[in-house]
């Protein structure tokens, strides 16, 4: 079963852990899609003195996708080199994979040789094979003109903006994306879409033209997992808002399932509603951790997957 999820940072890293331990009940053929607008932190200098992808958010799948006698290894992608020093906050694993982008001169081929370093169970790839910028509409980003629409430029600002996102885009527009993306959406027989941040991790697959229409090509089955809790960049935007947001963004979309954490959802209903506006039905399972945090179970998550996804064979 070939399974794509799209995403980037922790969001995408939960999915992937839980489709990894899915493979025990599933024969799963898994690929990451990972978007590339990072511009904050150790990715945002590489992207900035290399012109190099942004690769912490690919460095975090290809962690997620690890197989777990490569510990180590893991280990060593993850490490963070702290003070003193020009290395102080760049991961081993960022400095890798530049190192094996410009060797080998393809990220596609970077990302192949690092997820066989560390045993990957699956492969990841890029959303587009260049740098993409993230800018926004937002309302109220200078606290002091609280009704005045600003643009906000680069991920990471939008990520953190203090006011309320009307609108996101991708620069440049008309960036092709990653021809191996696109072939593994053709033949995909699941799309999976979050959790993770929602305006800058998984919206901007949909902003790409060329991969919006592959998406909605797709014959694949298509899957949404909400989110856990409100971040800065949706902040005020309902669960049911979530999956409003990505009918608005790509009006085509159809979705199959909708999956969501039973006490993070509240009243079911108005995400019911939502979820059946995308031709999806909801399904509600305990997919938290259990110290109450606002993270996805891993093993919670991947037991919600098994039987939605079996159910598509």
């Amino acid at each position: 079963m070939r399974v794509v999820a799209f995403g980037g940072g922790h969001g995408l890293g939960a999915s992937l852990r839980a489709l990894r331990r899915s493979r025990g009940a599933l024969d799963l053929d898994i690929t990451a899609v990972v978007t590339v607008g990072d511009d904050g932190g150790s990715s945002g200098r590489l992207r900035a003195e290399r012109g190099a992808l942004p690769p912490g958010d690919l460095r975090q799948a290809l962690a997620a996708l690890a197989a777990p006698d490569a510990a180590m290894r893991t280990d060593l992608l993850q490490h963070r080199f702290r003070p003193p020093g020009p290395l102080t906050g760049h991961t081993v694993g960022n400095l890798v994979l530049l190192g094996l982008m410009e060797l080998l001169g393809d990220p596609v081929a970077a990302l192949d040789h690092a997820a066989a370093m560390v045993g990957a169970a699956g492969r990841v790839l890029p959303m587009s094979c260049q740098p993409l910028g993230i800018e926004a509409e937002v309302q109220g980003a200078d606290p002091s003109v609280p009704d005045d629409v600003l643009t906000v430029r680069g991920q990471h600002a939008v990520a953190v903006t203090r006011g309320r996102v009307l609108s996101v885009r991708v620069t440049p527009e008309e960036q092709p994306a990653c021809p191996e993306a696109l072939a593994a959406v053709a033949e995909a027989d699941w799309l999976i879409f979050g959790p993770g941040s929602w305006y800058t991790s998984v919206i901007p697959h949909l902003l790409m033209p060329d991969l919006a229409a592959a998406i909605v090509a797709s014959p694949a089955r298509r899957l949404v997992t909400l989110n856990l809790a409100e971040e800065k960049e949706t902040l005020g935007l309902s669960l049911a808002g979530h999956l409003a947001a990505l009918r608005w963004y790509l009006p085509e979309l159809k979705v199959d399932t909708v999956i969501a954490d039973e006490k993070a959802v509240g009243d079911p209903e108005p995400v019911r509603h939502a979820a059946e506006s995308l031709g999806a039905r909801l399904a509600l399972a305990p997919v938290a951790m259990a110290d109450g945090s606002a993270r996805h179970d891993p093993a919670a998550l991947g037991a919600a997957l098994v039987p939605v996804l079996g159910a598509g064979r």
